[in-house]
């Protein structure tokens, strides 16, 4: 990969220069990436061990909770690291495989929250059909779409960032490797991939975000002719998943839907949707989930036995 540049490391110059602020970042941090972990991985692990798993909302609960935990683990462990160092380096090969999982983690998890989407509207609109639509092939057939999608955007995407030539600039103005910043500091025309970027990126979480707009316009249409408690049941559950596409979708929107320039408010949206979203997500789903409380309980009560 190192035949395309003279650049064997950047260096990354994270969120502050500023040793208090490094300091207080670094604490609280690692305290969300421990919350991170432990949350989704008690999720994981519930749902996994009880009954839950075989209902088709649960399932794919359960790999987005997945996904939270390789998706985050890409950057916040490198992230915490440096917060602890003075001259932040991350090599060629370590710098370009940080943009690799990035983009196939990431649009893996916007995937799998539409495949949610999708499954909530089917269990609104047509619940005496539900189990017959969303069965476990089905299931099993979307999870696979979800890969497959993830690797149809990211090899694409990687192949193009290591062709890139770094010809001796190599300060990333940012706490992990993206294109953008790459881009930035790249020794060549880089308007054909921004415009690549832009529409293999920003292209798809609009055009997902407006998918999933449409589907929860579908639902609050169909829940008209819902009773109050099914209309409160309905958008109790429909509500964790409506909190956790706007803290995901709104910042990556804003990172990646415009022309490849960088701003110093990138930095600080890029932690809603790699550390903060996925931080709250095990919160969202559980604090109003009745059904994913009791059974948290059962399997940790049994295993405390």
């Amino acid at each position: 990969m190192e035949s395309q540049s003279n650049v064997s490391e950047f260096i990354l110059l994270g969120l502050s220069s500023d040793q208090n602020v490094q300091t207080f970042c670094f604490v609280l941090f690692l305290l969300c990436y421990v919350a991170l972990l432990v949350g989704n991985l008690l999720i994981l692990i519930s749902i996994r061990c009880s009954p839950l798993f075989h209902q088709p909302m649960y399932y794919f609960l359960s790999h987005l909770s997945s996904m939270d935990v390789c998706y985050t683990s890409s950057v916040t462990p490198k992230l915490i690291a440096y917060l602890l160092v003075g001259r932040k380096t991350i090599s060629y090969g370590n710098c370009m495989l940080q943009v690799f999982c990035m983009h196939f983690f990431g649009i893996i998890e916007v995937l799998i929250l539409t495949v949610m989407a999708f499954d909530r509207c089917v269990a609104i609109c047509r619940p005496l059909h539900y189990m017959i639509i969303m069965n476990r092939m089905r299931c099993n057939l979307l999870a696979s779409a979800a890969w497959a999608g993830g690797a149809v955007h990211s090899f694409p995407l990687f192949s193009m960032v290591i062709q890139l030539p770094f010809c001796g600039a190599n300060e990333i103005d940012h706490y992990f490797c993206d294109i953008f910043p790459l881009l930035k500091i790249a020794c060549t025309d880089t308007s054909i991939p921004g415009v690549i970027m832009l529409v293999s990126s920003g292209m798809v979480a609009l055009v997902t975000f407006a998918v999933l707009f449409c589907s929860y316009v579908i639902i609050l249409f169909t829940l008209r002719n819902h009773s109050a408690e099914g209309r409160r049941k309905a958008l109790s559950t429909c509500g964790s998943h409506v909190t956790v596409i706007i803290l995901f979708f709104a910042p990556s929107i804003f990172a990646y839907l415009r022309p490849p320039t960088t701003f110093p408010e990138d930095k600080v949206l890029a932690l809603f949707y790699t550390i903060i979203a996925p931080m709250f997500n095990p919160l969202i789903y559980t604090l109003r989930n009745s059904e994913m409380k009791n059974a948290m309980r059962k399997v940790w009560f049994q295993t405390s036995l």
